[in-house]
């Protein structure tokens, strides 16, 4: 058996994360966790991978002619514009 059990500061730590917002979220259901005794948090190597995991942002790559555009705004300013010659 390879798990080893962190309470949320240390897991906290090792994650390089506010012990609040582990906290927060097994709290609210988004975390997995484990709870012993009278509702104490305990976090596993498990939980902790998972929780990394869970967090990833995926990447999408865009090729270098194509520009993000946000709302329909950004579309009328992206449209070609024609000149006419006087």
């Amino acid at each position: 058996m390879d798990l080893e059990f962190f309470e949320p500061a240390e897991a906290a730590a090792l994650m390089r994360c506010t012990e609040a917002w582990l906290r927060e979220g097994a709290a609210s259901g988004k975390f997995p966790h484990a709870c012993w005794g009278k509702g104490k948090i305990i976090f596993t190597s498990e939980h902790i991978v998972e929780i990394a995991k869970l967090r990833e942002v995926p990447v999408h790559e865009t090729p270098s002619t194509q520009q993000r555009q946000i709302g329909t705004r950004a579309k009328r300013r992206l449209a070609p514009v024609r000149y006419v010659q006087p």
